[in-house]
């Protein structure tokens, strides 16, 4: 097999090829043999017709036509591999020559992966917040777990955020007309939490016991869709939470410590656990666009605009029109995503970075819930639909991203230096 290349732009290439008729002839014995098993012949055991027969029978023609289909996309795989070519997307094949018994030769265009410089690792510098538990932190926390334990009390004042009302609600159109989707008796809401309808908070803020409050509401979907509602809301009831004393007897029914002391600091060493994922999280997503700030390279064009139109054909189902700043967006998320990816493809094979079964599993087990399905049945399903190779790319990526996190100067905004946290087990350091 003789294979050239020519550089159409630094994005995309044609490759030639050139098969000889000895190249070819495994793939002329399968073209029979398949053929062989389709057709009856006459005084012949399917399967067994030779191949003089089967030439005569479905043509020479046919026959190499099958041939060629079978033997192009290895040679094309063959072709990229010795001129080390990544392609990206599909290629577009055009058969130039069929010579019967000399060569077959044929051309494929297809955008590449470009080539471009990585940036020193160890020269990048990204800061990040303070993984340390603060006093104040440990006090939010305990307050949360006093608030599962408050009880309600019924108070004779204005509404104020963090109340919970006892309230009716009704709703009507303009003309009057009764809303029966917004209609609702002795509904508990807390006052601040934006729980029920868009305005409701303002309008409750500050009334009291049997106080009435109106307020629009203009849905975004279903039968009321861009119609101005008005919301009617009564208030029965106003209640106030009432915490429970902060001692050792609630410490020990609402924990398993027996003293204050004693609870602060787990809930202290928990929370610096949780804060110190988030900086390596935080740390790793610093890293990601620092290299997206700092590699300069040419994108395929051919290849965004096709996955532009995929995307677009997905959301819309082709016949929606979209509008110029969605199209930009798009684009933009598109480009960011593909640079993204040949920055830690290159990272990986620099650093010669492989997945290993452990790591799959573990990304299996935490993705699987994602979709409503056991790990089994999720790395079936991504069998099934050849997708394997793409969730080993992005473990892949995400491996590599985590590296180069570690190389770079990482700082907290005290100015103390940062040791990174090892992402858990499935994320692989996850963008």
């Amino acid at each position: 097999m003789k294979s050239t290349v020519e550089n159409l732009s630094p994005t995309r290439v044609r490759v030639s090829v050139e098969l000889t008729f000895e190249d070819l002839q495994p793939s002329l014995d399968s073209a029979l043999t398949r053929i062989a098993k389709q057709v009856n012949i006459p005084g012949f055991r399917k399967g067994k017709v030779p191949a003089r027969v089967i030439e005569q029978r479905v043509g020479r023609e046919a026959v190499l036509a099958e041939a060629v289909n079978d033997a192009i996309p290895s040679a094309y795989q063959d072709a990229l591999i010795e001129h080390g070519i990544v392609p990206v997307g599909r290629p577009e094949v055009d058969v130039t020559d069929i010579a019967d018994g000399q060569q077959v030769a044929f051309v494929a265009e297809v955008d590449r992966r470009p080539e471009f410089t990585l940036p020193d690792l160890s020269g990048l510098r990204v800061e990040v917040d303070p993984a340390e538990a603060t006093d104040a932190d440990v006090d939010a926390q305990v307050d949360a777990l006093r608030s599962r334990f408050a009880t309600l009390s019924e108070v004779d004042r204005a509404a104020a955020d963090g109340d919970v009302l006892l309230v009716n609600l009704s709703g009507a159109t303009a003309d009057g007309d009764v809303v029966e989707d917004l209609a609702g008796q002795a509904l508990s809401y807390e006052v601040g939490s934006e729980g029920l309808l868009p305005g409701t908070d303002e309008a409750v803020r500050g009334a009291k016991a049997g106080d009435e409050r109106s307020f629009t509401f203009t849905p975004l979907g279903g039968q009321w869709e861009g119609q101005d509602l008005v919301v009617t809301v009564e208030v029965s009831t106003v209640r106030e939470r009432v915490l429970p004393a902060l001692d050792d007897e609630f410490v020990q029914l609402a924990s398993e410590f027996d003293t204050l002391p004693e609870l602060r600091a787990d809930l202290r060493e928990r929370l610096s656990r949780v804060r110190k994922l988030e900086q390596g999280a935080q740390a790793r997503a610093k890293v990601h666009q620092a290299l997206l700030d700092a590699v300069d390279m040419p994108l395929p064009e051919g290849f965004v605009s096709e996955q532009m139109e995929e995307h677009f054909q997905q959301e819309h189902g082709g016949d929606h029109a979209d509008t110029p700043e969605h199209r930009a967006e798009v684009e933009e998320q598109i480009r960011m995503s593909l640079k993204s990816d040949f920055i830690f493809d290159a990272i990986a094979q620099a650093q010669e970075i492989a997945v290993s079964e452990e790591e799959l599993s573990a990304w299996l087990i935490q993705q699987a819930p994602r979709y409503g399905m056991t790990p089994d049945a999720f790395a079936k399903a991504l069998v099934d639909s050849g997708q394997v190779s793409g969730a080993l790319q992005d473990i892949r990526r995400a491996k590599a991203l985590a590296w180069a996190a570690e190389q770079a100067t990482v700082t907290d905004t005290a100015g103390a230096q940062v040791t990174l946290v090892a992402p858990e087990a499935g994320t692989a350091g996850s963008r």
